[in-house]
């Protein structure tokens, strides 16, 4: 058997006000000297200043860029100001962290994740999500070396976001069914550990469905430990196939047609549905699921016209030619797309 790396978070900070305490885990890590703080024009008030302050307090010296976007001239931003930086924190989105975690990774220093919303399993995952010129595309980067969640600034984001996580969450489900169909298809590897852990955290948020409400700080934790989970399953495989499938490939397509797509967890909630009907599953479990979160079940409710709906589903099976799922290799028609969207009921 070929040796095998697992890249796992060394220590991860969770609990309201945590924030407050950067500085103090950067210093017990044995980081010094110089650090970089990436954050965006709103999460920067939100905590990259708190998180500034607790690191001048402890005696880093601090420098700070924000980004509003992830793209790779973000990624390239960030790394022309990675020098004689022995850290990287990203504060902020899922945007946020994964330009610093591909900008680190690609710059050979440490990253620390410190996410204020819980909208998707990046916060912990080896994985980024970046736009390039031929739409969003998931690169290979190091797991953050730390995590810390303030869940009482997570707590305070709007519900949307906390639904959006859960959305990603529970898209899960389907990764799995698309995971397991191409190992039996393709000889793809598996990993049954990976599999039960991805699937195990799936379970539980539903489980928790009736507690996400928003600004409640317990439920801000509920989801974050749930997101982590989600994070280590991928680290665990070695790839984001435990938490990454069909549903995905449709959210990536929707970023492409869509002129204003949703929150990627959210159209990860809603291709759920879909792609679990497509593997002749309990999608009706899933739609009420995603209802007692508050996630979106709809193209309405996602805020984007039916049509655009229908074309991502045409094109979806192009998005990672190389990740088999059950859209296959030739994707839908049109008419087969929109007969799958009205039977779920998203259109």
């Amino acid at each position: 058997m070929d040796p095998k790396k697992i890249q796992l978070p060394r220590e991860i900070h969770t609990g309201a006000g945590v924030i407050t305490k950067t500085g103090a885990i950067c210093r017990d890590l044995r980081f010094k000297g110089n650090v970089l703080v990436v954050s965006g024009p709103k999460t920067l008030k939100i905590g990259g200043e708190k998180a500034i302050t607790s690191l001048q307090n402890e005696g880093f010296n601090v420098n700070q860029i924000t980004i509003k976007e992830a793209s790779i001239k973000a990624v390239e931003s960030v790394q022309d100001m990675v020098n004689d930086v022995s850290l990287v924190l990203g504060v902020g989105g899922g945007k946020v962290i994964d330009v610093a975690k591909l900008a680190s990774t690609r710059s050979n220093v440490h990253f620390i994740s410190v996410p204020t919303a819980a909208s998707h399993d990046g916060i912990a995952s080896p994985r980024a999500s970046i736009r390039n010129g031929e739409g969003t595309v998931s690169l290979e980067a190091n797991s953050p070396l730390g995590l810390i969640a303030d869940t009482n600034i997570i707590s305070k984001a709007p519900l949307k976001f906390l639904a959006a996580g859960c959305g990603d969450i529970v898209s899960n489900y389907t990764a799995i069914l698309d995971w397991k169909l191409s190992n039996r298809l393709l000889n793809e590897n598996y990993s049954e550990s990976a599999s039960a852990l991805s699937l195990m955290t799936a379970k539980m948020i539903i489980k928790s469905a009736d507690a996400i409400k928003e600004g409640l700080e317990e439920s801000a934790r509920v989801v974050v430990k749930s997101l982590i989970s989600s994070s280590i399953a991928m680290s665990i495989a070695g790839s984001s196939r435990p938490a990454s499938g069909s549903e995905h490939k449709f959210s990536h397509a929707l970023d492409l047609v869509a002129p204003e797509p949703a929150l990627h967890g959210e159209q990860c909630g809603v291709g759920t549905i879909m792609m679990m009907h497509l593997h002749g599953g309990d999608w009706q479990f899933i739609r009420d699921a995603l209802k007692k979160m508050k996630a979106p079940t709809t193209a309405q409710e996602l805020g984007i016209d039916d049509k655009y709906i229908i074309k991502a589903l045409t094109i979806a099976h192009s998005i990672r030619k190389d990740r088999y799922t059950i859209l296959g290799d030739r994707g839908l028609t049109p008419e087969a797309a929109e007969k799958l969207a009205i039977k779920t009921e998203v259109i």
